[in-house]
């Protein structure tokens, strides 16, 4: 009988460049992908979040702002993050390419808005928005 060490190491070398691919299917309308962005911040995991980015240098620095800012807290508001759900108030369409999606998470019910842009028909969240915007939206 033949050595089976190195069929496993193939059978191992194959699923871990398997694993290595996109782990994130693209958003199929705007509100999956502020959707998925949102689900993934909420976890912790920024790397999917930010294959739901637009991809310019402001929006990735505020990325990496709001990762350090999760490593940071305590283990139990991270378990409370994970926990949460999403709660979607408004879907604004400024257009076909632009939407401002009002929402909330149920652990900090805090009212925000992220900008949804349409590039290449495909959907990212412009996360700059929610720093840059001029707070308007008002809780009932």
């Amino acid at each position: 009988m033949r050595n089976p060490i190195p069929l496993f190491f193939l059978l191992a070398l194959s699923t871990a460049c398997q694993q290595n691919e996109k782990s994130t299917q693209l958003a199929s309308n705007e509100v999956d992908a502020g959707r998925k962005f949102l689900r993934a911040a909420l976890d912790g995991k920024f790397d999917v979040a930010k294959e739901y980015l637009l991809p310019d240098s402001l929006n990735l620095n505020y990325l990496d702002v709001a990762a350090r800012g999760y490593d940071r807290l305590s283990q139990t508001d991270k378990e409370n993050y994970k926990g949460a759900s999403i709660i979607i108030h408004e879907n604004k369409n400024e257009n076909d390419s632009i939407t401002l999606l009002i929402f909330s998470n149920s652990f900090k019910n805090d009212r925000d808005t992220l900008r949804i842009l349409k590039r290449d028909k495909n959907w990212f969240v412009d996360l700059s928005y929610l720093y840059v915007h001029p707070s308007t939206t008002k809780q009932p």
